[in-house]
């Protein structure tokens, strides 16, 4: 967005203030865990001062889940004071929220407060530094999302207060592709889609998954930041909404070991001035040179990116064979056994899906770490191994990283990331491996409990 279109959407904001329809503006960030926090000011103090900026604590780009503070960050600790971040907001990304009254949003980028230069491990900035990258190569990274989650029957603060206990998904059966089952759940899913639609987002549809009680909601494909931006507006908005409506909503890969779990696949491909630059109908299947060296780059270094799709102790429950969710980092023809799909094979859409991320994981970061790892696969130009065939779960080569502390010392060490990203952010979030590491170890479950408290 040029300043003279920036100048023009702030125009129009100030335009609906004065006529009395939007009287909220959210100001987000987009924290470590994918979520948006922030502030909601008064819409005409925003049209007049707060455009330019606002501020926040550092210490949301340095907390847990549960928006604790633990050590051992760089950026930012008790020693150092916790100061500010300004939150500088990115008018392109102003849209409106139809399922809040009188209400608008943006996304912001963070900024150092005393150089105003980005925050290096803020989420956006790490996904615009590898977009920035290729830029430079002449491509654009054109991607989509699909977010897969479970719906509940009771409401979230009721499910809350019984201390996550019996709960009980909104159908009792497998519901993939089932219409009868979805009509159920049009009181949620139905405003869903036309919230988000209405609010610029280029929705798709919705359908059942394949767990009782199991949604999926996809959304176009789209440049990739607006592609992790949709995103994480559309995880925002899910659960609103089914608050708003008396459910409640997880995102939670795993929830229960007798139940499905839940993903996030991302279908990526590189473009040059406007023209697919991953096909080639002179070769096989398709698959220009650069779309196979990309791939190889994908398959070479995904057990390094592999913590930014599976960011918790949960996230690995999912990888279990004959679930759908993969268990290795191969690559096969239209087969959702592989971590990775080559999808539309032979087309001008031939592009790549990766299976292994959980609905847990940062958008930002997920896409960062697989276009990080497919430019070194470019730049090296990597040979592309066959594809796999049959079923992938049959084989012990190329295995996903089995636990998040595999995949920590995975990312930690990690020369590929730290060169395309650099030190600081690669630390920064190896560190927040080790908190989720640090507090699991600490915790007695009642797994523990009711397994050892009679016979052990």
């Amino acid at each position: 967005m040029t300043n003279a279109q920036a100048m023009d959407a702030l125009e129009g904001l100030r335009a609906r203030v004065e006529s009395g329809d939007v009287d909220t503006v959210l100001v987000c960030l987009v924290d470590m865990q994918g979520r948006l926090m922030g502030k909601r000011l008064h819409a005409r103090h925003f049209v007049e001062h707060g455009w330019e900026e606002t501020h926040c604590c550092n210490y949301l780009l340095a907390t847990d889940l549960e928006m604790e503070t633990p050590d051992g960050y760089a950026s930012t600790s008790w020693r150092a004071g916790y100061g500010d971040y300004i939150m500088k907001p990115d008018l392109a990304t102003l849209r409106p929220v139809p399922w809040l009254e009188g209400t608008v949003m943006l996304l912001c980028d963070v900024l150092d407060h005393h150089t105003h230069e980005p925050v290096a491990h803020a989420p956006r900035a790490i996904l615009k530094r590898q977009l920035e990258r290729l830029e430079g190569m002449g491509f654009d990274a054109i991607m989509a999302t699909e977010l897969e989650f479970f719906l509940f029957e009771k409401p979230l603060d009721e499910i809350r207060k019984e201390g996550f206990r019996d709960l009980q998904p909104i159908s009792g059966y497998n519901e993939d592709y089932h219409l009868f089952q979805t009509t159920k759940e049009e009181h949620v899913l139905r405003p869903l889609r036309n919230h988000l639609y209405a609010a610029g987002i280029p929705v798709e549809g919705t359908k059942g998954e394949a767990g009782s009680g199991q949604e999926e909601l996809n959304i176009r494909y789209a440049k990739a930041l607006d592609t992790a931006d949709y995103h994480t507006i559309a995880k925002h908005a899910t659960k609103e909404v089914a608050w708003q409506q008396g459910r409640a909503v997880t995102f939670l890969p795993k929830w229960h070991h007798d139940h499905s779990g839940s993903s996030t696949h991302i279908h990526q491909s590189l473009w040059r001035e406007g023209v697919p630059a991953f096909y080639d109908d002179g070769e096989a299947r398709g698959m220009s040179a650069l779309m196979q060296h990309y791939l190889a780059g994908l398959l070479k270094y995904a057990p390094d990116f592999t913590y930014f799709l599976a960011p918790y102790i949960n996230s690995y429950k999912r990888f279990q064979k004959g679930s759908f969710a993969p268990t290795r980092t191969v690559w096969s023809v239209d087969n959702r056994t592989a971590g990775f799909r080559l999808c539309a094979e032979g087309t001008r859409a031939v592009r790549i899906e990766c299976r292994i991320g959980g609905s847990d994981l940062n958008p930002y970061l997920a896409m960062a770490g697989q276009l990080a790892a497919g430019i070194k696969g470019i730049e090296e130009r990597l040979p592309l191994p066959p594809p796999a065939e049959g079923d992938t779960y049959e084989g012990e080569s190329g295995l996903i990283p089995q636990t998040l502390r595999d995949a920590r010392e995975a990312l930690y060490g990690s020369t590929m990331l730290r060169e395309a990203m650099g030190d600081e952010v690669i630390d920064h979030y190896a560190r927040a491996a080790e908190v989720e590491l640090e507090d699991f170890a600490r915790v007695v479950t009642d797994y523990e409990v009711a397994r050892g408290f009679e016979r052990s």
